[in-house]
């Protein structure tokens, strides 16, 4: 058998695995939908407005700061690893191990400097956006709305105990 073939059997077998396993719970689990179970959430949160809000771009940025240092500091291990190799040091007569700190410093150098930038240019301030107060007025009454909101809070204290 080959190489691949043995991938392929592999493979197979995996997404066999899955599938079976999926129609097998799709079988045996109960199924008893109500309507707090089929109400949207969010962190065990109820939703409040329309799913079309602006998100911020600072999201993204300092999303994108945060893997380009972390990728970054992957570099360092290496570097880390090689750069107290005591062969290379006693071949060189110590400067291999200078060449590689001082390699190290620019390298970090310019992180540093591409952190500089980034919070010089405020890409790193968190500014709270300004909340706007909503000015509708309802032409229901709000006693309308408690009586509303208490008839349905009985109903649902006595369906639940």
């Amino acid at each position: 058998m080959s190489p691949w073939a043995e991938v392929l059997l592999f493979l197979a077998g995996g997404l066999a695995f899955v599938t079976a396993a999926l129609l097998i719970s799709r079988l045996i689990r109960p199924n008893r939908p109500n309507p707090e179970k089929l109400a949207p959430y969010e962190s065990g949160e109820q939703p409040s407005g329309t799913a079309w809000v602006q998100v911020s771009t600072r999201f993204y940025i300092i999303a994108l700061i945060f893997l380009l240092f972390e990728v970054e500091v992957v570099f360092l291990f290496p570097w880390a690893t090689i750069f107290a190799n005591d062969q290379l040091i006693n071949e060189t007569n110590g400067s291999w191990g200078w060449f590689s700190f001082a390699e190290m410093l620019i390298f970090v150098g310019v992180l540093a400097l591409g952190l500089a930038y980034a919070w010089t240019k405020g890409y790193l301030d968190w500014i709270k956006p300004v909340q706007e107060v909503n000015e509708f007025k309802s032409p229901v009454p709000d006693e309308m709305y408690r009586k509303v909101n208490e008839r349905y809070n009985k109903k649902r204290t006595s369906t639940s105990a």
